[in-house]
């Protein structure tokens, strides 16, 4: 079995796709399910969030895996999977480990370092487990990815990351408005986990009134409960918008929630001497649209300018420490999975001595028919221990060389040595560059 991941995100879909593709809790069991009735998916974990839809597989052909778990995904988008070629990324055996672990700590999320992905990964493995979808391969993959993602907060401030982000971005704000953020109205356009650090650091900073929008009036109502704002709908973002002085916008949309258009009326009838509109983007893709900035009386501050203050600094640092992380965890799983992949090798091998051993054990009694019971029953036993003696020394070696760098290669030539029948994955002799389209999280 090989280790396939077949998702999109944020990075590559737009949201009216991310939509049609997400498996809501009622219809986890059903596609899992149907993963795993595909010819060549023996298992599946699903990752369904607001951000990505994600199968992780095993599976026993590259091909073969890819195609029926697009299948699947197609049949939930309601279309062809032609048309979510471009919206898919895929990673297979290494690449595969690598990126489920870098989903865990936090590294491919919109705001680095979050940690509601590592709950929202240990739910659908609980999922995928209660189903029973989930096989040996993937148990020890998403145990692996839980440890590491916990080892990666615990070791190192990456989730302070998005918290850097929001705290440097209103530091900026304060600059335009008197150096100080208590007593001024804010808007926060969008309840993802940005958003939900915005509407946090303005509390803590004593900003108020505080309002939360969002497309889903549910998600800001709850949001805004939980700090004692208020809640508007996003239908209302025009009349909202002249009532506050700072606004972070944080929202999945592909398009613009703040156009030109509409950030001009806001502004129109702005009292000279209340200062700026100013406009906190962190969104990915940018929620400001294009010459809002060229405005009078409006701040843009986008999260480029973010990355740029905060390229050297102490997240950046974080960021390079979790990446240290990952890639020392992946080659230890990677080491794991070689060695576990040598184990139907080995165990053909003492399956053919054992064929062997009952075989002339055979012959001998039929050559033998004067010798007794408790005679048989001693060459048995003597013929039986000589061959596992020798044989253990090197299956045990020929454990620890596939588990190298490599190790793969003695798997086979001890398969070739032996003439071992051993069942065989489909061949993958190229596996195609699928890469997401330009325009990603940068």
């Amino acid at each position: 079995m090989k280790l396939l991941v077949v998702g999109a995100s944020y990075r590559t879909a737009p949201v009216a796709t991310l939509e049609r593709l997400a498996v809501s809790p009622s219809g986890l069991d059903r596609t899992l399910e149907r993963l795993v009735a595909q010819p060549y998916v023996s298992e599946a974990v699903l990752v369904s969030t607001c951000n990505r839809v994600e199968v992780y597989a095993a599976v026993s052909g590259f091909h073969g895996g890819l195609g029926d778990i697009c299948a699947v995904l197609a049949e939930q988008a309601g279309c062809q999977p032609a048309a979510l070629a471009n919206h898919l990324y895929v990673h297979f055996d290494s690449a595969a480990v690598d990126h489920v672990f870098r989903v865990a700590t936090g590294l491919d999320s919109m705001v680095i370092g979050e940690a509601q992905i590592l709950g929202q990964l240990r739910d659908a493995y609980h999922w995928a487990s209660a189903a029973d979808t989930a096989g040996r391969l993937l148990h020890e993959l998403m145990q692996q990815a839980l440890r590491v993602g916990k080892r990666a907060h615990s070791e190192t401030g990456i989730d302070r990351a998005g918290q850097s982000v929001v705290t440097a971005a209103l530091g900026l704000a304060a600059g335009h408005l008197d150096d100080d953020l208590s007593g001024r109205p804010a808007l926060i356009v969008g309840a993802g986990a940005m958003g939900s650090l915005g509407v946090a650091t303005l509390s803590r900073l004593g900003a108020g009134p505080l309002t939360v929008t969002n497309r889903s009036t549910d998600r800001a109502v709850r949001l805004a409960e939980s700090y004692g704002a208020g809640a508007r709908p996003m239908a209302e973002l025009a009349d909202t918008l002249r009532t506050v002085d700072v606004v972070v916008a944080a929202t999945a949309s592909p398009e613009p929630v703040l156009s030109r258009e509409v950030v001009a009326a806001a502004t129109a009838d702005r009292a000279p001497g209340r200062g700026p509109l100013v406009l906190l983007d962190l969104a990915v893709p940018r929620d400001v649209g294009p010459g809002v900035a060229e405005l009078p009386g409006v701040e843009v501050i986008d999260i480029d300018r973010m990355a740029a203050l905060l390229a050297d600094g102490p997240v950046a640092a974080d960021a390079a420490a979790v990446e240290r992380i990952v890639a020392g965890e992946v080659e230890s799983f990677l080491c794991w999975l070689r060695g576990a992949d040598v184990a139907p090798t080995v165990a053909a091998l003492r399956g053919r001595a054992d064929d062997v051993v009952t075989a002339e054990l055979r012959r001998l009694a039929q050559r033998r028919p004067d010798l007794s019971d408790d005679q048989r029953a001693e060459v048995a036993r003597t013929v039986h221990r000589v061959v596992q003696r020798l044989l253990h020394q090197p299956t045990v070696r020929v454990r620890q060389l596939a588990a190298e760098p490599g190790g793969d290669q003695y798997t086979a030539l001890l398969r070739e040595l032996f003439d071992l029948q051993v069942p065989q994955t489909s061949p993958v002799d190229t596996v195609p560059d699928i890469t997401p389209p330009a325009g990603g999280e940068r």
